[in-house]
This record gives structure tokens, C-alpha cells and sequence, in this order.
């Protein structure tokens, strides 16, 4: 593998270089001085902020984007050999690396790289964390998976003390990471377009701790089904957190819940009460998010009213409950949930929030996940009071696998939910309008467009 000298800038070109990963690689190298090109295929925000910072962008993918002067090209797991860039580049003898691994590279010119892995939380619990270093004035460089405002995006550089990102285990990307220190927040059977089944998840995520060096650091949920197979013989330092404080380090009793759905609780150390937490994000779910943070950072060094004062400020990043406004008296939120867990976790918090009814505009995420966890789908998605399904996002995929979203609505349907199925955004758009009264809470779901539903209904 190709490895850069950070002392000696390059150019550096990215295949898809507008993805929320990639945008925030290409900012760190042209921070140092890189020269930084990319291809996408369509300009968008993050793609203008990189041509506002120095960066050439062109907007198709073809072998004549690859120039003789171009040292190093990245590109994604999305990609495949057949991409006219990367084979180009590869008949010219430019050298390739994959994102992951070129994440991993810039890693190692920091002391500490803290990595934030699991099903799901990364996003929210790196923003967390991300909230309690800024308001400790720590200087992180940072590196999201969504658009955090008190970063202005999803990418911060700082100094080169600290280094914190997300670290997903698709295609074993987290593998190509060098972490002194690691939260893993959850295991559950994901990707399965990848993964052969949740051994072969847990599996990944066992080698994932096996990178932490002599005396670092895992901060791992105690709820996950015996974790300790994750982290058993190794020499290093393990940290738990979780709802059982028998088991855990850190946990939450008297957990409350305000007119907004956010929490206040108290936070036990070794099952004795330290101090008291408020957040500004719903539900319980991230109660347990909140835990890992402050793991991280009491071992970071910060405790007390840093903390207190970083997850207070810490409202959300796009995406993720995010309030989108309202219509008639209907409150419109949008969320990125698209696994049976996130699913369950963002309608429980939405119990918790103003509502008369609830309306789940759901857009399942690729055809292996919503066929492998159906049944589980069906029952995340029945707690809702109605349920509107919009055709599968294939993402990357071909082959609808004899399955559609209406084979879901079937599921749910079945389990008593009031259940709709509709093949086209403009149709669901009809229907909500015609059907949500005041007092209603309606979330558009998915990682697909589904946001659009939405934005749509309120004219954005």
C-alpha cells in the first residue's frame, strides 16, 4: 500500500469526492498544503465549500479526469473496478488507496485518535463528544458523518493532539483504522449485503479491538450480548458503560424526560452517583450515547462541568430528529434511522415528544437489509399510530431480491398499524396533506431522500 508523507504535500485526487467522509478527508489534505482535486456527480454544498477552499472539482467520471500530474488517487467502497478513473489511474501506474485507508494514514500524525464504532450512535455520539472537547477549548481535529453546526460541517481541523471520527465496519473499513482509543456502542446484524450474518459482524468487531495498542482504550456498551468476547485477552484498558450499573462503569438512573423528549439523569460511577446530566437530544436511546461520551472524555482528561455544559449544547446534527418545522399544526421531523434498532429508538423518543398521532414516513434502505431483518422492520415500524412506506433506496444494488416495500407494509399491516404503500413521493405528499390534523407528529425516515417528503410539505 501506498503511504503518504504528510511532510512532503501531494495531489491528491478523489473518486466521489463529495460523499460526507470523503469532503472531510479532502479538507484535512488541503489544510496541509495538498493539492486536492475530485470528480462527483453532482455539484452540491459540500462540493462548493470545497472549491471555495482551493480544491478542482468536475462534475462526471472519465478516464480523462485521471492527468499525469495527479500522485495519489483515493476512492470509496462505493466504487468498482470498472470506474473509468480507477482503471485509468491503475493503467498509469498512479498509486490507489482506498478511503479507509487513507482515514487511517491521516490518523497517525495525531497522539491520540479516538475511533467511535457500532451499528449505530456513531454519528451522534461523535458529536457529543465533539460538543464536550470544543467547549473544553481541547482544539480536536474532527471528522463527522453528518453536518454539525458548531463545526460549521462535518469536518474540524485542529491541532495535532487529538483526532476524532466515526469508524464504520462496512467492508472492514474500521480494519485499516490505528485507534488509541475505541467505543464500540452497539453490535447488531447490518450490512448483511457484506456481512454473512451477525458472527460474522461480531467477528469484524472483535478484530476492530484487537488494533488498539498495548494499555489503550475501549469504551464498550456492557448491554451487548456477551461483550466480553469482543474484548477478552487483550492487553488493554476496557471501559464499560450500559443500563445494568452491576456490570457497567458508567450508567443513568432517574432518568426524566422534558416537554421535548431530552433527558435528565444521573450518572453513576462504579454505581455511585457523581453528577447530573441534561441533554438536548430525545430519547433514551442516547442517554446510553451520552455514557460513552463521558467515558471518553473523563479518560480525555474532562470532567464535571465541561461535560455537563458539551451535551447540554449538543442539539443534534442534521438528520438525526432533526425538526424540520411545521404545517397546520403538524410538527414535521426527519431522521436517518434505517436499521429495526434506530427505528425502534427514534419512535420511542418520539412517544416522548408533543404529539396527537404519529406518522412514520418510512423509505426502506437497500433490498438485503430490508429482506434479512423484515420481520424486525415490521415490528420497529408497528409502534408508530400510522405507518407510509415509499419505495426501497437500492443504493447500490440491482437485484430487488422478489421483494418491494409493499411485502413490508404487509408485515406491519398484519401486526394492527395503519399501513400505506405508495410508489411515488408526490402520492405521499397528497396523502399526508390530506390526512395529518393539528397536534400530529410526522418523521420522515431513512438514508435514502426521504427528507425531501417533507421539505416538500413545508415548501423548502
Amino acid at each position: 500500500m501506498y503511504h503518504i508523507n504528510f511532510n512532503n504535500p501531494i495531489h491528491v485526487h478523489f473518486i466521489g469526492i463529495g460523499g460526507i467522509s470523503m469532503s472531510g478527508l479532502a479538507h484535512i489534505l488541503r489544510d496541509k498544503n495538498f493539492t486536492v482535486s475530485g470528480s462527483d456527480a453532482a455539484e452540491s454544498a459540500l462540493t462548493k465549500e470545497l472549491t471555495a477552499a482551493g480544491c478542482h472539482i468536475v462534475y462526471s467520471q472519465t478516464a480523462d479526469n485521471i492527468t499525469s500530474d495527479i500522485d495519489l488517487v483515493v476512492y470509496t467502497a462505493a466504487i468498482r473496478d470498472t470506474n473509468p478513473e480507477l482503471s485509468a489511474a491503475r493503467a498509469a501506474g498512479i498509486p490507489t488507496i482506498t478511503r479507509a485507508e487513507l482515514l487511517g494514514q491521516i490518523m497517525t500524525n495525531y497522539k491520540t485518535a479516538v475511533n467511535i464504532a457500532g451499528t449505530h450512535g456513531k454519528t451522534t455520539t461523535t458529536s457529543m463528544l465533539t460538543e464536550i472537547l470544543m467547549d473544553e477549548k481541547k482544539n480536536p481535529t474532527i471528522s463527522v458523518g453528518g453536518m454539525l453546526d458548531s463545526i460549521g460541517g462535518n469536518i474540524r481541523v485542529g491541532g495535532p493532539e487529538l483526532f476524532v471520527t466515526e469508524a464504520c465496519e462496512y467492508t472492514n473499513s474500521f480494519l485499516s483504522f490505528f485507534p488509541n482509543m475505541e467505543i464500540i456502542l452497539n453490535i447488531e446484524a447490518d450490512h448483511l449485503d457484506f456481512f454473512k450474518d451477525i458472527e460474522d459482524n461480531r467477528h469484524s468487531f472483535r478484530k476492530f479491538a484487537e488494533l488498539l495498542p498495548e494499555n489503550g482504550i475501549l469504551i464498550i456498551n456492557s448491554d451487548i450480548h456477551d461483550y466480553k468476547e469482543i474484548c477478552d485477552g487483550l492487553p488493554i484498558k476496557v471501559i464499560t458503560v450500559g443500563s445494568d450499573p452491576a456490570k457497567s462503569h458508567y450508567s443513568a438512573s432517574d432518568v426524566t424526560f422534558n416537554e421535548n423528549a431530552c433527558a435528565t439523569y444521573t450518572l453513576l460511577e462504579d454505581g455511585k452517583a457523581i453528577d447530573t446530566i441534561t441533554l438536548g437530544v430525545p430519547g433514551i436511546h442516547n442517554v446510553y450515547n451520552s455514557l460513552a461520551a463521558i467515558a471518553a472524555a473523563h479518560e480525555l482528561g474532562i470532567r464535571g462541568e465541561g461535560v455537563r455544559n458539551g451535551l447540554l449544547k449538543f442539539t443534534g446534527t442534521h438528520r438525526r430528529f432533526e425538526k424540520k418545522g411545521m404545517i397546520g399544526g403538524v410538527t414535521v421531523i426527519d431522521d436517518y434511522a434505517h436499521h429495526p434498532q434506530e427505528i425502534a429508538a427514534t419512535l420511542a423518543a418520539a412517544k416522548n415528544y408533543p404529539h396527537r398521532e404519529i406518522w412514520c414516513v418510512f423509505q426502506p434502505h437497500t433490498y438485503t437489509r430490508t429482506k434479512a431483518l423484515m420481520e424486525d422492520f415490521a415490528k420497529a415500524l408497528s409502534t408508530a399510530d400510522h405507518v407510509v412506506l415509499a419505495d426501497i433506496y437500492a443504493a447500490r444494488e440491482t437485484d430487488n431480491l422478489g421483494i418491494s416495500s409493499g411485502t413490508l407494509a404487509e408485515k406491519i399491516a398484519a401486526l394492527g398499524t395503519d399501513t400505506h404503500y405508495f410508489p411515488s413521493f408526490d402520492a405521499i405528499e397528497t396523502f399526508l396533506l390530506e390526512n395529518c390534523v393539528n397536534g400530529d407528529l410526522l418523521i420522515t425516515m431513512g438514508a435514502g431522500d426521504i427528507v425531501k417528503v417533507g421539505e416538500k410539505l413545508l415548501g423548502q
